[in-house]
């Protein structure tokens, strides 16, 4: 190592010192100034201003990790102290207080609908200057909670008396005029599919709000309608103990009851805030209503179950679950169990299988099931928010793979360790792209997917691409093809191909799941899955960016790789097999060897491209890859001989020269 290289490397690992101690930006610039001033060369400078804007970005990078785990830290203390309010003036105000100093909003207000005379009423409001806000009642014709309400949606304007795709009123702009307004989101408060009111948050300044503040928003009001729809379902409760405390006996009754399902669901949502899976939830929903739980996605697929799962009438559980999700509450089965809904904003994210030791015999219990399928679908929104927040740099990663690194493989190597990434097993690559509708609610349902399965995901062209853990693509093909198709309600279409491990082959099996995705298309068969043990040569006859020696590699290349290394002819000892229809015996007498040479050589064949590989449809297979390769060396020679016959120092084409 040179004196300059010693000199120059305390300088460089000053950059990943400061990141260690997570200092300020200004420490980079000092160390480059310090730096000019030592009279470092201008090669050196430039490694070591090259080394300090990417620890700033990494910096940066730490910068906003820090500030989305501050969000759903906030978001989660949210919501466990907004289980703790029983007065719903105090509720709303505190969501409200809650609402500003997580969005870093100026002003944050809450109004509820009225399904009665379709107006909306500012019930609350944090940050106001003046005394316009509280209690105001508009018509359901104007301002963003309108938009809110028809869309159940989120909406925002980073200047709102100046945004004319809104309809405004003179009653709401006096009142955004007066408390000096600009920018303004709106979210809806919704629950069991019914939406309540809406959480607005406003700035004073032009204030364009991120996606990922939008999000935190959503979550928040969710969090808030759950609070809100609960401390209305006790205040009702209580009414209802005080018209029956006449009657002392059923007034403790009704009143035990409801301690207890304010205990179970103060338990359940507990659970969900303390992080703890599905698993754990169904298990206090078990002893909760004495019985066995089992909990499916919309696809069918187990998440969690309790005891041995009752086993019902499969007709009637479809019938039955579809009569769950339109109703919004449970349905009794024939055979005593029961099926509730687990949704949440009217998305359906499975259901609850309930087969208790004594049927239900008062409402209380149908509520509690309705209560426990909430702390579920509270479950599962959290979940799949981490899998959102923590899947973006995943997501990039699989993004340069599928691209082509741009970096030495040892660096990406050493990126996929510090994302826990292990490509060394076996994976899959399947393909899917949904056939009609919007693909937000499947990209969302990937990130999930791909969290779920400890697998990648990425987005391009309308087609979402899933790197999984798994040795068969079928397999997994069918998986994706049956849930997803499940959930969106229309087909889709699905390509896989795999298994494979390591890094450097990810993205030759990802154009051989497009290739088996662009040959269902130009079939006429899109709405189906496929992989390339399925789709043969068909790939390609079918696409015309098909790799003619992609496929030959995928059928053959591990015989032609080890001809290549041991200096064998294991190619041509299989064209001859063929060619003696499978006798090994003939074909030793056309290749002049002993047929027991023939089987050893068979026998190594067998060890490299697997069992089956004499099977009609892998025989064939393998014989139009073999007449590939040898046409494609044919052409090679033919081509070679022919430069060789038109260069200027050639004399095949004089009168005096040798045939």
């Amino acid at each position: 190592m040179t004196a300059t290289t010693q000199q120059n490397r305390p300088d460089a690992l000053a950059v990943l010192e400061l990141l260690a101690r997570r200092e300020p930006p200004r420490r980079f610039e000092e160390l480059l100034q310090r730096a000019r001033r030592n009279g470092t060369s201008v090669k050196d400078m430039e490694k070591l201003d090259r080394a300090v804007r990417l620890g700033l970005d990494i910096h940066d990078l730490f910068g906003r990790a820090q500030q989305r785990e501050a969000g759903l830290t906030a978001l989660v203390d949210n919501a466990r102290q907004l289980t703790h309010s029983r007065d719903q003036g105090d509720l709303l105000k505190e969501v409200a207080r809650r609402a500003q100093r997580l969005l870093h909003v100026d002003m944050a207000y809450i109004g509820l609908h009225d399904a009665n005379d379709g107006t909306m009423t500012i019930r609350a409001s944090e940050g106001d200057t003046t005394a316009l806000n509280v209690g105001l009642t508009v018509r359901r014709s104007a301002g963003l909670g309108t938009a809110v309400l028809a869309e159940r949606a989120p909406f925002w304007t980073p200047d709102y008396l100046v945004d004319e795709h809104i309809q405004h009123s003179e009653e709401i702009d006096d009142v955004v005029e007066a408390e000096g307004i600009r920018a303004i989101m709106a979210v809806p408060l919704q629950c069991c599919g019914s939406v309540m009111g809406t959480l607005y948050g406003a700035d004073r300044e032009v204030r364009h709000f991120r996606p990922d503040e939008i999000s935190l928003m959503c979550s928040l009001a969710d969090l808030a309608a759950v609070a809100i729809e609960q401390t209305a379902e006790l205040a009702k409760a209580r009414t209802e103990v005080r018209e029956l405390e006449r009657d002392t006996s059923q007034a403790r009754t009704v009143l035990t009851t409801e301690q207890q399902l304010e205990a179970v669901h103060s338990r359940l949502i507990g659970l969900v805030l303390d992080g703890r899976d599905l698993h754990a939830i169904a298990e206090e929903a078990a002893v909760a209503m004495r019985g066995t739980v089992a909990v499916r996605d919309p696809g069918g697929r187990l998440l969690a179950a309790i005891g041995e799962p009752p086993r019902c009438d499969e007709v009637e559980l479809a019938k039955c679950r579809l009569d769950a999700h339109a109703g919004g509450e449970p349905v009794p089965l024939s055979d005593g169990a029961w099926i509730a809904p687990v949704a949440a904003g009217g998305e359906n994210l499975g259901t609850m299988l309930l087969a208790p030791e004594e049927p239900p015999a008062a409402p209380s219990d149908v509520r509690l099931l309705s209560l426990v399928t909430q702390a579920m679908a509270l479950a599962l929104l959290l979940e799949r928010s981490t899998a959102l927040a923590a899947g973006q740099v995943r997501d990039e990663f699989l993004d340069e793979l599928l691209a082509g690194p741009r970096r030495p493989w040892r660096q990406v190597e050493e990126r996929a360790r510090r994302l826990s990434i292990n490509l060394d097993d076996s994976h899959v690559v399947v393909v899917t792209r949904p056939e009609g509708g919007s693909r937000g609610r499947a990209v969302v349902w990937a990130s999930s997917y791909a969290h779920r399965k400890q697998g990648l995901k990425s987005v391009h062209d309308g087609c979402i691409t899933l790197l999984l853990p798994g040795d068969d693509a079928n397999a997994a093909a069918r998986a994706i093809y049956d849930e997803l198709s499940s959930l969106l309600g229309h087909p889709v279409t699905v390509g896989a191909a795999g298994p494979t491990s390591g890094l450097d082959t990810v993205r030759q099996i990802h154009r051989e799941a497009q290739y088996c995705l662009q040959a269902l298309t130009d079939l006429g068969s899109t709405g189906c899955f496929a992989t390339p043990q399925q789709m043969g040569f068909l790939g390609v006859l079918l696409s015309d960016t098909f790799d003619v020696e992609d496929y030959i590699h995928s059928v053959i290349g591990a015989v032609l790789d080890y001809d290549t290394q041991r200096f064998t002819d294991l190619a041509h000892t299989l064209d001859a097999y063929f060619a003696a229809s499978g006798s090994p015996r003939h074909a030793a007498r056309s290749l002049h060897v002993h047929p027991n040479t023939v089987s050893r050589r068979l026998d190594r064949i067998t060890e490299l491209l697997g069992p089956n590989w004499q099977k009609p449809d892998r025989a064939l297979e393998i014989q139009l890859a073999l007449r590939l390769n040898h046409t494609r060396r044919t052409l090679r020679d033919h081509r070679s001989a022919a430069r060789q016959a038109d260069s200027p120092g050639s004399t095949s084409g004089s009168p005096n020269s040798r045939s």
